[in-house]
């Protein structure tokens, strides 16, 4: 209650004072950077740009295919030219690696951001110590709980503008509220909404996939003629599907498409437990793309063994390891009591009693996976999973997968999932205090 009164007040604190840079020529600056980029904007995309140059607070929504990164660069790049001062966040590590890749400026995690402090156990970034920034710009904000955007609200000054991107119609953040979805919702705050899939988008049946059943239509699930990036894999049972599984990750897709079955295939599943499960698929895949030889260690119900891949499960500010990295095994120490994992080229030590923070990441769910990508993805959908069986579901599942997404499993239980929008109702009151006004 306290928290989402205070993103109110503060949404309200931004959204009133002059603009932190002076007034753009949008016909000016629309033609300049369609000439440096060489794209052409579509009119979706150039309405975009112009209402983000002249907003406090905007927000730019949309699936995937639809040209956030592109709105995102334009702006970032016309603003940047005037000397604008940009901040780049996101809710997650992988999140902030993609932000980085594709705007080509350091973006960090929104934790990073407010320079978590774990000793105070708070951020060092507040209403008396506010980020240095013209433009805070935060991406994947759907992944962003009520208590984070408080926090983050509180650290932006009154002079700066703020651009929130995200998807709404992925999974609502893991913490409590829906915070871009009230937002938009609400009416207060400029949004674009993008619908339009762009061309070369519309080419890949991820994409096509993705908006059909976000539109709660049945995907197209017959076996295409020609090579593609989207396949539907028939299996009648758990065990037939975790056969099949285990057989397109070791074999079949690194053999025809080229992947590593380690590092660029991820399964993502609906649920932990079960036949299909991540729990069961991690032990089986385990076994076929890295068994364990002498090196090991046994602990928390898992084997660790240089080579596998692994999860961290909770947030660990003193080694700076975050719920969802992904990082691979380079060595198991027993004399010493320690494994070495590798995240992203930094080795991070743990003691075999801190395993209890690490779990095989073969096969993760899907509400794991929000916020990153990884270039092949397998989801198992099958109708024992039928209590998780929700449309934003199977939409965050496929829409993880850059260049190849291969659903496993009953064609029945797919159009479960597409039927089924109920979800949990989420209770919140954000909207209407962002309706309201400033509390009076």
């Amino acid at each position: 209650y306290g928290a989402e009164r205070a993103i109110a007040g503060h949404l309200g604190r931004l959204g009133t004072g002059p603009l932190p840079w002076p007034a753009i020529d949008a016909d000016r600056a629309l033609p300049w950077i369609e000439e440096k980029t060489g794209l052409s904007l579509a009119p979706s995309q150039a309405e975009a740009i112009r209402l983000a140059l002249k907003s406090k607070v905007t927000v730019i929504t949309g699936g995937p295919g639809v040209g956030k990164t592109t709105i995102v660069n334009a702006i970032l790049r016309i603003l940047a030219a005037k000397g604008v001062k940009l901040l780049l966040a996101a809710p997650t590590g992988r999140a902030a690696k993609r932000m980085t890749e594709t705007t080509g400026l350091e973006a960090r995690t929104i934790h990073r951001l407010l320079e978590f402090d774990p000793k105070a156990f708070a951020f060092k970034r507040n209403e008396d110590s506010p980020l240095d920034c013209d433009l805070l710009v935060v991406d994947e904000s759907s992944m962003v709980d009520v208590p984070l955007m408080q926090s983050l609200m509180k650290a932006v000054p009154t002079t700066a503008a703020l651009l929130m991107v995200g998807d709404i119609d992925q999974l609502p953040s893991v913490g409590p509220g829906q915070v871009l979805a009230d937002i938009i919702g609400s009416g207060a705050v400029p949004v674009v909404r993008l619908t339009e899939v762009f061309r070369q988008a519309a080419q890949s049946r991820i994409i096509t996939t993705a908006h059909a059943i976000n539109a709660g239509r049945m995907p197209e699930l017959a076996r295409p003629d020609t090579a593609s990036d989207f396949y539907f894999v028939p299996a009648g049972d758990p065990e037939e599907a975790v056969a099949r599984i285990v057989e397109l990750v070791s074999r079949r897709i690194p053999r025809r498409f080229g992947f590593d079955p380690i590092k660029d295939i991820q399964v993502l599943c609906p649920m932990n437990r079960g036949g299909v499960g991540a729990r069961s698929l991690n032990i089986e895949l385990q076994k076929a793309l890295n068994p364990a030889g002498e090196k090991k260690v046994e602990r928390f119900g898992w084997t660790f063994a240089p080579g596998d891949k692994v999860m961290q499960i909770e947030n660990d500010y003193d080694k700076d390891v975050y719920n969802g990295d992904i990082g691979t095994i380079e060595d198991v120490d027993a004399d010493e009591g320690e494994v070495a994992v590798d995240f992203d080229g930094r080795t991070v030590l743990f003691a075999f009693g801190e395993l209890d923070t690490l779990v095989p990441a073969y096969a993760a769910t899907i509400h794991k996976s929000q916020g990153s990508e990884y270039p092949a993805v397998v989801i198992p959908v099958m109708t024992q999973h039928y209590t998780m069986l929700q449309r934003n579901l199977l939409y965050t599942g496929v829409t993880r997968g850059r260049k190849l997404v291969v659903l496993v499993g009953q064609k029945r239980a797919v159009a479960i999932a597409v039927k089924n929008v109920s979800g949990r109702r989420r209770w919140s009151k954000l909207d209407e205090w962002l309706t309201a006004g400033p509390a009076r």
